[in-house]
């Protein structure tokens, strides 16, 4: 009996498929009957009856229309939203790919040394994150300062010796738009701590699979730790830069002020409808966000095996 020839591109696929396929038949047991629900409840007007259940009025795109021009904070509530979300997805895949590097190097007690970080960051302890969070606003305000101000007050601590020296970096004509958001990312350095553990997992894994004789062969070249970085490190853990990313958007998109105001009008002002319309809107605007970060940065990613 002659064998079934099937390529290796083929079987690589299947596993894949494979792969996904719990998630696939929950998404379709699941998500898909409530997804159809959201859609259908933003296009009525939901009526709760006394004896139970509930009844739709059917008026079209009235609730999207009301989210855009006849409720107060929806569109500001949103473009917050978005604009956080932009900021903050490369500050934390930034600051975790960082510090995925930094605990991955040989040292001594390297296990404790993880343990000590991951403690705060994945039990989302305020310790950490308020003594950075003052740190942040001490050098915020510093910024508004004069020079000489902030000389006399570098002797009073770290914090605002680094508000001295962005002054000084403001002073040397690095442009504004830079030095605001530098300072805009310190403030946030809490929520990017916080935000920050899964992703310094899969970065430390993903730099752990890398062949070392991959920097050995880098080293024999004479390349520098800059050119092994962008030559070796960056092209191999790209694939997980663009896993980490979609994680990041997704896990910010969930705790955002819209997810909160849509649970407010719904559960609050008994607004089923609008809240839907909220829900959708929002949830289209990251899923179109989610598509055209993959695009580009699939476009840039090299695989390997």
């Amino acid at each position: 009996m002659k064998k079934l020839h099937v390529s290796m591109r083929t079987k690589r696929a299947f596993n894949g498929w494979m792969f996904i396929l719990p998630w696939f038949i929950g998404f379709m047991l699941f998500y898909v009957r409530s997804l159809y629900q959201t859609v259908q409840f933003s296009l009525s007007e939901l009526a709760v009856l006394p004896a139970g259940g509930y009844e739709l009025d059917f008026v079209g795109l009235k609730n999207y229309i009301t989210a855009f021009t006849g409720h107060g904070t929806f569109k500001q509530t949103l473009t917050t939203s978005l604009m956080n979300m932009v900021i903050d997805v490369p500050l934390i895949i930034f600051f975790s790919l960082f510090v995925a590097m930094l605990l991955n190097r040989k040292m001594k007690c390297r296990g404790l040394v993880r343990a000590i970080f991951f403690l705060p960051v994945l039990l989302n302890s305020e310790a950490i994150s308020g003594t950075l969070s003052y740190a942040a606003q001490m050098m915020a305000g510093g910024l508004s300062s004069t020079s000489a101000e902030m000389a006399e007050a570098a002797s009073s601590g770290s914090a605002v010796n680094m508000a001295y020296f962005i002054a000084l970096f403001g002073e040397i004509a690095l442009p504004t738009a830079v030095l605001d958001y530098i300072v805009g990312a310190v403030g946030r350095i809490s929520d990017i701590i916080q935000a920050s553990g899964v992703q310094i997992v899969l970065f430390i894994a993903a730099l752990q699979s890398i062949t070392p004789s991959m920097y050995e062969v880098a080293k024999i070249e004479g390349a520098t730790g800059y050119e092994t970085f962008w030559k070796v490190t960056f092209p191999m853990v790209m694939p997980h830069i663009i896993t980490n990313t979609i994680y990041t958007i997704v896990d910010a998109f969930s705790q955002s002020e819209v997810v909160n105001l849509a649970y407010t009008t719904a559960f609050t002002e008994s607004n089923y409808g609008l809240s839907s319309s909220f829900s959708v809107i929002s949830t289209v605007i990251t899923c179109t966000l989610l598509g055209v970060v993959v695009y580009l940065m699939s476009k840039k990613t090299f695989y390997y095996n």
